[in-house]
């Protein structure tokens, strides 16, 4: 026999890792008492999300510390509301009584620096009678009450 005093090596099979892509095969390795391991993929490794997004544009966002100030009120519509104003020979405090708001609201409105509301633009535009939101901007409104167009002949 051998040296009983020489260290004996006992060697272990190697374990062979293969990537399970099918639930069948994880349960085969489950029930064969193989040991299992479950590895999540990151994000980066699916390249799938990246499809419709603008990531030039994103940094020059994290870059820069500016602060986009909010859109103001179209320059048409805030001359509209001067010109009708001074028609009615109305003062920026009587018009504030009539739509229930502060004079200094509808100062900001004549001047372009308010930001649109439309709930305010609502009632100004019932107080002083002429449309100021959409495509026809300085047009009269239809009277309360009365049908916007004529009945057809017959």
């Amino acid at each position: 026999m051998s040296d009983p005093y020489k260290p004996m090596v006992v060697h272990k099979p190697q374990v062979r890792t293969t990537a399970i892509k099918t639930s069948s095969q994880l349960n085969a390795a489950a029930r064969a008492g193989g040991i299992v391991e479950t590895q999540r993929l990151g994000s980066v490794m699916n390249k799938g999300h990246h499809v419709n997004t603008d990531h030039r544009r994103i940094a020059e966002l994290d870059r820069s510390d500016d602060v986009k100030p909010p859109s103001t009120i179209k320059q048409t519509v805030s001359q509209t509301i001067q010109r009708v104003r001074k028609e009615k020979n109305w003062t920026q405090k009587e018009l504030a009584q009539k739509v229930n708001e502060k004079d200094t609201v509808i100062r900001d409105y004549e001047a372009g620096k308010a930001v649109p509301n439309q709930q305010i633009l609502a009632r100004l535009e019932r107080s002083l009678g002429v449309k100021l939101r959409g495509s026809d901007i300085g047009s009269v409104l239809p009277a309360r009450g009365s049908k916007s167009k004529e009945p057809a002949a017959k």
